[in-house]
């Protein structure tokens, strides 16, 4: 996945809204959503300005499903305790880690049992025609999911505004 974390943060937020404090907007929840959904690509800070794109960055611990499931399971158990808002937020950030790796596990390497085994999976595969890398992946069928997943978010979002849930 190129450009559908966001949107897909966003519907998983969507479909988690019983978990939504009554404190928090469902606007502010839905931008948690979207940013969870974004949250394990923060490696690209690593990528880009210290390791200078040596390494990919799906080998980063923040690409490890044990680190996404850890969080989940931590983030259940605080939930389940406390039913604070900041719990609520930890488990929408956690299953969007997974939604994450999921969604790039479709045509992208994800190591699903790294720190033991160092053994990419992808569904599908991409193979490298164009340049830029990107268009590789744009012009791939693949990426008619991330427009669905764009129109979907789109249209949830437009339903939202005309029927507020708050």
């Amino acid at each position: 996945m190129i450009t559908a974390h966001a949107p897909a943060g966003y519907l998983v937020a969507q479909c988690l809204r019983r978990l939504k404090p009554a404190n928090i907007s469902a606007r502010r929840w839905s931008l948690y959503g979207a940013i969870g959904g974004l949250l394990p690509d923060v490696d690209m800070f690593w990528f880009y300005l210290i390791d200078g794109g040596h390494v990919h960055h799906h080998r980063y611990p923040t690409h490890w499903p044990l680190l996404w499931l850890l969080v989940l399971v931590g983030a259940l158990i605080f939930w389940h305790k406390t039913r604070r808002p900041v719990a609520a937020i930890a488990l929408l950030f956690a299953v969007n880690g997974m939604v994450h790796l999921f969604l790039d596990s479709i045509v992208g390497d994800i190591f699903w049992l790294m720190p033991w085994r160092d053994t990419p999976f992808s569904l599908f595969t991409v193979s490298a025609r164009y340049q830029p890398w990107w268009l590789n992946f744009i012009l791939h069928w693949s990426f008619l999911l991330e427009l669905a997943l764009w129109a979907a978010a789109i249209r949830v979002f437009l339903y939202n505004r005309q029927t507020p849930h708050d």
